[in-house]
C-alpha cells in the first residue's frame, strides 16, 4: 500500500457530525427498505451460473472501474480466498460481487469487498445500494471482522458516495492499482 498525501486524519474518518449520522442511518433503511421489495439475494458462482454471470456488463463509460466479471473470476480461479457471487433480484442475475479474507495483511489481515458490478440495464433502480447492504450483512456474518476494505478508481465518483454513505471513509492508503482504498469499522 502507499500513502496519499491528500489523506483525513484519522480523527477526521472518526468523527462526523449529527447530519451525517442521521443521513448514515436513512441510507440504511432505504437499502433495508429496497431489500425488502427487491428479494435480493447472493448466490455462489458455479459451474451452470458461470456463463450467465460473465455476460454481465458495465454501462457505457464505465469499462475502466470494475474488471470484466470474466477476469474476476479468472483470479477467483488462481486465488482460493476469493469468494465470487451473484447478485440476484428473485430469479433474475442482476450483477456480479467478489470478496475475500486475506492473511498478508499482518498482524490481523483484511476482508476486502474487491469487486461489486450491477449490469447496465439494471443500473439506476437501486440496486447497487441493495447489493450493497446485502454484501456488508453477510460479510459481517461470515467473518466478523471489525473493518472491511474495498478500493475504488478515483474518476468512480457515484461509488465512492455510495459507500461513504454506508460509512466507509478514505484511509489515505492506495491499492497495487493506484485505486483508493476505504474502510469501513463494523463495531
Amino acid at each position: 500500500m502507499v500513502r496519499d498525501d491528500h489523506a483525513p486524519s484519522l480523527s477526521s474518518l472518526l468523527s462526523i457530525t449529527k447530519a451525517q449520522a442521521r443521513e448514515r442511518r436513512r441510507a440504511c433503511v432505504f437499502a433495508y427498505m429496497e431489500r425488502e421489495t427487491m428479494k435480493i439475494r447472493l448466490e455462489p458462482v458455479t459451474v451452470a451460473s458461470r456463463a450467465a454471470v460473465e455476460r454481465l456488463e458495465t454501462a457505457p463509460g464505465q469499462e475502466g472501474f470494475v474488471e470484466s466479471v470474466a477476469e474476476c473470476l479468472a483470479e477467483a480461479d488462481r486465488r482460493r480466498c476469493w469468494r465470487p457471487v451473484g447478485v440476484y433480484d428473485g430469479d433474475a442475475l442482476i450483477g456480479f460481487a467478489m470478496y475475500g479474507f486475506f492473511w498478508e495483511y499482518l498482524p490481523f489481515g483484511r476482508l476486502w469487498l474487491d469487486r461489486l458490478l450491477i449490469d447496465r440495464r439494471f443500473q439506476g433502480r437501486g440496486y447497487g445500494r441493495a447489493a450493497l447492504a446485502a454484501l456488508l450483512e453477510r460479510l459481517e456474518r461470515e467473518y466478523h471482522k471489525k473493518r472491511i476494505y474495498l478500493s475504488v478508481v478515483e474518476a468512480n465518483r457515484p461509488a465512492a458516495a455510495l459507500y461513504e454513505s454506508f460509512g466507509f471513509r478514505f484511509t489515505g492508503e492506495r491499492d497495487t492499482h493506484g485505486e483508493r482504498v476505504m474502510c469501513l469499522r463494523t463495531r
